[in-house]
């Protein structure tokens, strides 16, 4: 992939002109509240953009296109509990964390049980979203790695280090004017490559037909039951019942208990405020996932027509076969693209026939995809029989999109590219970093050292823990290897281990007012080590992890109560 002077002003203008925006508009009071919350003053409309922002990685832009491209729409069904989710969030939770006036979700939890399960709960969020922020940052920097070959080292840092500048220096305020930009620049350019795809079809290749090609291989399976042959299959990741149920879990977790998005609409200005955010991220964010996936789909069109690469990840085509088997390797390749000449000369000369000739058009393209499937499978083979050690492994989905981008998208735009892959990446980093550091001196740094702090303290102290995490998160990325076929699927599996025990908790805490803080304390610690053992059987989808959790903390907490005497339980303060 080529990157011309033209992409390099592109990207270093787009990126000094964010992180100039985010040091001017992050001028905050200097104490917790101005830092963490943005002065509690934020406007719905920053809020819905900062909380977008926050659940929209560079993951999300880089790697959802080719999960469509590879696995078809049904990832959407991934988000179809969000709109229940932030409706019982706005009756139950927000309400609840605006009265008590918090700057953290755990802090309630030391009221309503005690220091230790405040701890546990803070420990378990610190844990999670630190390994998960530096799997936002690792997995952008691979890709750029592999396409453009940036040194990995430098990337992680440059990925990472950058965006600490404002986030540092502006805390909350300063992350959620940066995510409204980010978000408004990123979605322009989304929509700009949709189009640029949709425009780079065959002449007489229209959107309804590439659609029709696409229903026809089983790209635009939005809706499935999880049903086959025989019976419900629990470990099918993404069917209807476990969008609804399994994603109502874990969206009404990740928003309720985790505190990078807690953060977030804390920081609005009313409670009224708050909803709004809420409900329209409810109403916005399936729309604009099914999107971006869709245009994962005109991709898989586009390579219908276009010569489609044997592998996206162009580290892998570097592989050269020598001796014995070169031989072998060129007529492999050689056969692999004469298929895709084959099935294209196929769809343009039976393009008038498309309408009545649907099950006919369905069997000569699952016919070529099998032959290209096993002519890809052939040539895997082969350079492993002249390279064993080589790694093919290469979780090809995830450079789909980029590598489109890099092939095929005029200079300029891809510089715009990488550098929307740098705000994506930012974005949620930014505000995973302000949460990590929020957590650190609220629920464990003032409840243990045992000194008060004056507001010149706290500041000091907030700003210095943004740093210790934004290192922390960049030096685990040098650290992190083989994160899964997907990386969006990577970050939501790890999410999934420990948002059940999260939102059990919280369950408990709404619901069971009988319920002290010892019990619900070890259900937390035996839950989690439940689920560990439940995914390393790999027989349930990652999905269903967030249900088990959340149960399984209420459920033993009620039975460890009958066991364990009654607790005098703090007063909440009103």
């Amino acid at each position: 992939m080529h990157f011309s002077l033209l992409d390099w002003l592109v990207l270093l203008i787009t990126l000094l002109g964010i992180i100039s925006y985010g040091v001017y508009k992050g001028r905050a009071s200097r104490n917790l509240e101005g830092y963490f919350l943005g002065d509690r003053k934020l406007r719905w409309g920053v809020v819905l953009l900062s909380v977008m922002g926050t659940q929209a990685s560079a993951i999300t832009f880089l790697t959802v296109p080719g999960q469509s491209f590879t696995d078809g729409m049904r990832f959407v069904q991934f988000y179809f509990g969000l709109p229940v989710a932030m409706v019982v969030l706005c009756v139950i939770f927000v309400p609840i964390f605006r009265r008590l006036n918090v700057y953290t979700a755990y802090e309630y939890l030391e009221q309503r049980f005690d220091k230790k399960t405040r701890v546990l709960t803070a420990i378990i969020f610190l844990v999670s979203r630190g390994l998960a922020t530096a799997i936002s940052i690792l997995a952008p920097s691979l890709i750029l790695h592999s396409l453009l070959g940036w040194n990995i080292y430098l990337t992680n840092i440059a990925m990472g280090g950058l965006m600490i500048i404002y986030t540092v220096g502006g805390g909350a305020k300063a992350v959620a004017y940066t995510q409204q930009l980010q978000f408004i620049i990123i979605y322009v350019a989304m929509f700009a490559i949709g189009y640029w795809v949709i425009k780079s079809l065959p002449a007489g290749v229209g959107i309804m037909d590439a659609l029709r090609i696409a229903g026809k291989s089983e790209k635009l399976n939005v809706v499935t039951t999880g049903v086959h042959q025989h019976g419900f299959d629990w470990n099918d990741r993404y069917n209807i019942w476990s969008g609804i149920i399994g994603g109502f879990f874990l969206q009404l977790s990740y928003f309720g208990t985790d505190q990078s998005q807690v953060g977030r609409y804390l920081a609005a200005k009313t409670t009224g405020e708050t909803r709004i955010s809420l409900l329209m991220n409810g109403l916005v964010k399936i729309p604009l996932q099914f999107g971006i996936l869709l245009l994962g789909v005109f991709i898989f069109v586009f390579y219908q027509f276009n010569q489609r690469p044997v592998y996206f990840n162009p580290s892998q085509e570097k592989l050269f076969v020598q001796g014995p088997y070169s031989a072998a390797f060129n007529t492999l390749k050689g056969n692999y693209l004469k298929l895709q000449q084959e099935r294209r000369d196929w769809l343009l000369s039976a393009e008038h026939k498309l309408p009545g000739n649907e099950e006919v058009m369905k069997e000569k393209l699952d016919g070529y995809e099998q032959q290209l499937n096993a002519a890809r499978d052939a040539i895997s083979a082969v350079i492993k029989k002249s390279n064993p050690r080589a790694d093919l492994n290469d979780k090809d989905a995830n450079y789909v999109f980029f590598r489109f981008v890099g092939d095929h998208i005029p200079a300029g735009l891809v510089g715009l590219m990488v550098a929307i892959i740098f705000l994506a990446a930012w974005s949620s980093v930014a505000a995973a970093l302000n949460s990590l550091a929020s957590s650190t001196i609220v629920d464990l740094h003032k409840p243990f050292s045992g000194k008060s702090l004056s507001s010149a303290g706290e500041y000091r102290w907030s700003k210095g823990y943004t740093l210790l995490w934004g290192v922390f998160c960049i030096l685990t990325t040098f650290f992190a290897v083989n994160v899964g076929n997907s990386l969006v699927e990577a970050v939501n599996i790890l999410g999934s281990w420990f948002y059940g025990v999260l939102l059990g908790i919280f369950l408990v805490a709404f619901f069971f007012k009988n319920t002290s803080g010892t019990p619900v304390f070890y259900a937390a610690i035996i839950t989690e080590i439940l689920i560990i053992i439940i995914s390393s059987q790999g027989k349930v989808s990652f999905l269903w992890f967030t249900v088990i959790g959340a149960i399984a903390v209420v459920v033993l907490s009620y039975l460890l109560q009958k066991i364990i005497p009654l607790q005098k339980k703090p007063e909440l303060r009103k």
